[in-house]
């Protein structure tokens, strides 16, 4: 048996003559091994204090070798798992795996206070036996110098993984993922944030709350330019709107974001990939179905899905039990999502949709009642249905949404309150602010209105509900998708020109269009006599186009 940090420790991490002959005394058969095992006694309360501080000062507890560190039994046993799983994060302060050489001698000169009482493991070749009521387990295998690895060497409660991309916003819902993962999957965590436009204050101090959690790395990437370009203007371009309201903030980012993760995920070499979205959510879906197009090989975790934690008040306990600073307070609890385009609300008293939003709650737009009494006019510069200048500046895809966004902002443009239809089935209700997005939409189809003719607007029409819906689905690396994507692309050639908006107190008003392409002939459209169009072949259309009336009236009055 190896007995380490016992009353005496041997003089030296090497073994002496002397200490392999009393090894070889003491050496058990496993009948005898499991009855020691059963009778061992239980260290007090105080002990039980001193050896949580031994272990800090050590860093020689972390999540993954608390299931190998102690065989006890009894009602101690259960507070002794509870309490250093609650104590996990400080135990292991620089957040990684402790990768510290540890001898022997040092690890039994330590535990001199703790002569006397119950701690070893019951292995020569560093293995343990697993007692009936075991809680914690671990064996240091000899007198060598050991190597404390942390979680990252073990399996977890639920499986083993090397390493897991985690989608990151250190928010509440990806905040108490980290510990959980090196848990229950013995894996390093590399935690992933895309800067998709959300703000810099979500983004300060992400990587000191990321480590603090048990993560090996943050990786940050800015991604806003790709979004507005390659997600937010191919939607704007499509007409995409889900369910007559909402414009498509948080599904279009995900792809983004989710594509993102598999490129860190294959340079890292991680196999598998975790986000934080409920097992209720739409997101969960985008996240997956990206995951799946991109690199089906990936490993996909989904806490929500696996653990206990029942709902945000639940996860709120979880990361202050475990040392995790969240943005969230039990008295007030809103879901948002933030990006470039928009910034959404769920949650607390949104949750009844007969509660109206409180004032406060809103974060891009001032109240349209606090709007300046001065309307305020922008023009939209567009080229092939997309947005390139605002007022005759040309800015980049993110530059031009970011200053539509303090445009509208100011004016209390762009709130949405709907009840919508959830991907998974259920409704759900939902507060929406897309300041800029808002301008746009008005911009982009006014503009149509000038360069596209009724069939052409009316199947475009049709085809933008299904973009949307695919969109919203999760679906944006579909085959179904990109070809609709290369009709609007294709029907958009045209629509070019520019549109002038007056904002006033949350409303858009269109007061100017114009474009190169302009189907619109103001000769033909005048009252006036012109050489295009002649009044009087007006009678000869109507008699064809009646026509098919005109003969069911006559059936329906010969039959009669």
């Amino acid at each position: 048996m190896t007995d380490f940090l016992s009353s005496t420790p041997p003089p030296s991490s090497k073994p002496t003559k002397s200490d392999r002959g009393k090894q070889k005394k003491k050496k058990w058969s496993k009948g005898k091994q499991k009855e020691k095992v059963n009778n061992m006694v239980l260290f007090d309360h105080a002990t039980y204090d001193k050896l949580l501080s031994e272990a800090y000062k050590f860093k020689l507890i972390t999540s993954s070798i608390l299931s190998d560190m102690l065989m006890i039994n009894g009602s101690l046993a259960r507070r002794v798992i509870k309490d250093l799983m609650a104590k996990e994060l400080n135990l292991c302060p620089d957040g990684v795996a402790c990768q510290r050489r540890l001898s022997f001698h040092e690890l039994g000169a330590r535990k001199s206070e703790l002569q006397g009482k119950t701690f070893a493991g019951l292995s020569t070749n560093g293995g343990v036996t697993r007692a009936r009521n075991q809680v914690i387990r671990a064996a240091l295998p000899s007198y060598n110098d050991t190597e404390v690895a942390g979680s990252t060497n073990g399996r977890g409660l639920r499986g083993k993984l090397n390493k897991v991309v985690l989608a990151y916003s250190g928010g509440l819902d990806t905040s108490v993922i980290v510990p959980w993962l090196r848990e229950n999957y013995g894996c390093e965590v590399v935690c992933f944030t895309a800067d998709v436009g959300q703000g810099i204050k979500e983004l300060d101090g992400l990587e000191q709350k990321a480590k603090a959690s048990g993560a090996c790395q943050l990786v940050v990437k800015d991604l806003k330019e790709e979004f507005v370009k390659d997600y937010i203007f191919p939607c704007l371009r499509a007409g995409a709107i889900y369910e007559r309201k909402y414009l498509l903030g948080t599904s279009m980012a995900r792809p983004v974001i989710a594509k993102a993760m598999v490129d860190v995920a294959k340079a890292v070499g991680a196999d598998a990939v975790a986000h934080g979205c409920t097992g209720k959510g739409n997101d969960q879906v985008r996240f997956e179905l990206t995951f799946f197009a991109l690199d089906p090989k990936l490993k996909v975790v989904a806490p929500w899905r696996e653990w206990d934690i029942m709902g945000r008040e639940d996860a709120i306990e979880y990361a202050k039990k475990h040392n995790v600073p969240v943005p969230v307070t039990k008295k007030s609890i809103y879901s948002r999502d933030g990006n470039l385009w928009h910034l959404s609300h769920e949650g607390d008293i949104l949750e009844d949709p007969e509660n109206e939003p409180k004032k406060d709650m809103f974060m891009l737009t001032v109240d349209p009642e606090d709007a300046p009494n001065v309307p305020e006019y922008v023009e939209i510069g567009i080229v092939s249905g997309i947005p390139v200048s605002v007022n005759g500046e040309e800015l980049s895809p993110a530059s031009l949404l970011t200053k539509l966004n303090e445009i509208g902002g100011r004016h209390g443009i762009g709130r949405i309150d709907m009840v919508e239809n959830r991907l998974v089935g259920m409704k759900s209700r939902g507060v929406y602010e897309t300041p800029g997005g808002t301008i746009l939409f008005a911009a982009a189809r006014e503009l149509e209105s000038l360069t596209l003719d009724r069939e052409t607007i009316q199947f475009k029409d049709t085809s933008a509900l299904k973009y949307a819906e695919l969109v919203y689905a999760g679906r944006w690396f579909d085959p179904l998708r990109e070809s609709i994507d290369a009709f609007m692309e294709k029907v958009s050639e045209t629509t070019t020109g520019s549109v002038t908006l007056k904002l006033y107190k949350g409303s858009v008003t269109v007061t100017s269009r114009k474009s190169p392409y302009s189907l619109y002939r103001q000769d033909i459209s005048s009252f006036e006599s012109g050489d295009v169009y002649d009044q009087a072949d007006a009678a000869g259309f109507i008699n064809l186009y009646g026509l098919p009336m005109r003969v069911r009236a006559m059936v329906k009055e010969r039959n009669d």
